[in-house]
């Protein structure tokens, strides 16, 4: 069918209810509008699906949701795993997620499946502790995470804990490919299912158990002894899950002082204050920096909706600082080891990981401390297949993962990011970095002097309308056949992920012998032909990971910039690493490849 046709289904279906058949009967004769909804459905990745909340295959609502459900639950039922507990729901503060729990549930429910079903919203790594405590074979969560409020998604996850595995995520793809988004998804009404016994709610019991964990991470509590006194902190929750278990959290860790922001602790899929509840964005925090100033705040904590990523604000003299997902990350990393070190409870295999696209410093800490590191790919579930990979081989043991985008976990109590976990070891760590005379700011200024000055940065290129993917597409193709000598700094070496190949740079060969099409005008445009070729008599070297649709390049100075194709929204994202023998060369070369790389994407 083509789109129109699709649209006309809608209209005509009886599974339709009239709210959305009037959303959509307002949109008739605006056919970019209709084509936009529905030319295609909302790509179910790894990931599971993230859109705008709206009417139509290409938006998140009921319908897609029990699409999406339904070929989950044909997985479940045909892989011939033991379905045990069934499947763990959780969802987090955003409009309509716990509607869409509720309907998700009633399709399991109606395909066999139990369901258990958070009472009300809790925390992303919450339901990955609680999938694997409850026993269950997959677990979902609705939230949209850090996105804006016009968004809602729908993760998925598997019996270990981590999201789904990318030939699992295929399999649901392919199933909803073959059902009717009507006639094929079983679903029957809420109060049917509770009745009938398949839906069982969990609430703070299991919150009990959960906190128990993350409290069992702590590292630093004789830090906090010593200054609890006298030690501020502001919690944020940005309006979202992280509203009771941070400040309980805190609290059991001996803190005596932690404030809220009012207005913030309001839950509201509206997000009212901010403009993105995303920790990773200053503005957000411009409530509880006005409100430190007035309380003499050491310390200032923000979580995002779904509760997996953290960022902070710390008071440095009479001003307040931000610090960056990978500032936060080597801060930790550092932190860890030396605390457990101190303790007795650094252990000899200790390994971290983090991804591709997350600071070189954390090699440079790793190497100095004899801690073994492991990259890879983007998305917490590589690194989450890592955890598993320790606990089954017994070679390494893990101490911290994280990535560059705010998110970090120690211990192996969930297979994802943690934003409660993070704040309780931020909070020791300052605690620690006080009894020192120093703030956060101070304590990574020492990190620099002690492990080299380095500098990150990321650039995202939006696109949007139809035909949004096929531009991506075609940047990535561009980049692969004309291969850039310089981008700010001489390219060494390029990863190529997707191919699985590690390649070096020839010599210059002049740009009719270096570009394969006959018409290079799309990457003479923009500046990615440059005469560089690969040096052909060179064998390849294996990336070492799976295959992804990203470019690394290897640059002069240990300097480096990573180009992928966001997997969750239409853009494509420039990641830049710099090192410096002073910030003000590492901040040099960071403009330079900026400026270079933005020019590839355009």
């Amino acid at each position: 069918m083509n789109y129109m046709e699709k649209y006309e289904q809608w209209l005509a279906s009886d599974c339709v209810d009239a709210t959305t058949k009037n959303e959509l009967e307002a949109l008739r004769g605006n056919a970019e509008e209709l084509e936009d909804r529905f030319s295609g459905m909302l790509n179910f990745g790894t990931a599971g699906l993230r859109g705008v909340m709206r009417a139509g295959l290409n938006g998140m609502n009921t319908y897609t949701v029990r699409y999406a459900t339904q070929g989950l639950a044909d997985l479940i039922n045909s892989c011939g795993e033991e379905v045990g507990s069934g499947v763990t729901i959780a969802f987090d503060s955003r409009n309509n997620s716990p509607e869409f729990a509720s309907e998700a549930a009633c399709v399991l429910a109606a395909n066999g499946i139990h369901v258990n079903l958070f009472e009300s919203l809790r925390p992303t790594p919450e339901l990955s502790f609680a999938l694997r405590e409850t026993g269950s074979i997959a677990g979902i969560n609705i939230t949209a995470s850090h996105n804006t409020k016009e968004y809602n998604g729908y993760k998925v996850y598997w019996s270990d804990g981590a999201q789904l595995p990318p030939e699992h995520a295929a399999e649901v793809s392919a199933s909803m490919d073959k059902n009717d988004i009507f006639r094929d998804v079983r679903t029957m009404p809420r109060k049917d299912a509770d009745a009938t016994g398949m839906i069982t709610l969990l609430g703070a019991e299991m919150d009990e158990k959960y906190m128990a964990k993350v409290l069992e991470q702590s590292v630093g509590r004789r830090y906090v002894d010593q200054v609890q006194d006298t030690f501020r902190i502001i919690y944020t929750p940005f309006h979202g899950t992280g509203h009771k278990i941070v400040p309980e959290i805190l609290k059991r860790l001996g803190m005596k002082h932690v404030l809220t922001v009012p207005e913030q602790m309001v839950i509201d899929g509206n997000f009212p204050t901010v403009k993105s509840p995303n920790p990773e964005n200053v503005e957000g925090f411009d409530l509880a920096i006005r409100m430190a100033k007035k309380e003499n705040v050491d310390l200032i904590i923000g979580t995002d909706p779904d509760g997996d990523r953290c960022g902070i604000v710390v008071r440095n003299g009479d001003s307040y600082e931000t610090l960056s997902g990978n500032q936060i990350g080597v801060l930790l990393l550092d932190y860890l080891i030396t605390a457990r070190r101190e303790s007795g409870t650094l252990a000899e295999n200790s390994a971290a990981v983090k991804s591709i696209v997350s600071t070189n410093m954390a090699k440079k800490i790793c190497e100095e401390n004899g801690v073994t590191l492991f990259e890879t790919l983007t998305g917490f579930k590589f690194i989450g297949e890592k955890i598993k990979e320790f606990e089954r081989t017994g070679d390494y043991t893990f101490l911290f993962g994280f990535e560059e985008s705010n998110g970090y976990l120690a211990g192996t109590y969930a297979r994802d990011k943690d934003a409660m976990v993070a704040s309780m070891l931020i909070a020791e760590m300052a605690c620690r970095y006080k009894t020192m005379g120093m703030n956060l700011y101070e304590a990574l200024q020492q990190l620099y002097r002690r492990y080299g000055f380095y500098r990150e940065a990321v650039v995202s290129v939006q696109f949007s309308g139809i035909g949004a993917q096929e531009k991506m597409a075609q940047i990535m193709k561009d980049l692969r056949h004309h291969p850039p000598a310089s981008i700010g700094l001489p390219v060494l070496r390029i990863r190529d992920y997707q191919a699985g190949e590690i390649r070096r740079l020839g010599a210059d060969t002049g740009a009719d012998t270096a570009c394969p099409d006959a018409d290079t005008s799309a990457c003479t445009a923009r500046n990615a032909c440059t005469g560089a070729a690969y040096d052909e008599a060179e064998v390849p070297e294996p990336t070492g990971l799976p295959k992804s649709n990203v470019l690394y390049y290897e640059l002069e100075d240990e300097c480096s910039a990573v180009i992928r194709p966001s997997g969750t929204e239409p853009k494509v994202k420039l990641y830049v690493m710099t090192k410096g023998a002073d910030a003000s060369i590492a901040e040099s070369r960071l403009t330079a490849i900026q400026e270079a790389g933005s020019r590839l994407l355009k």
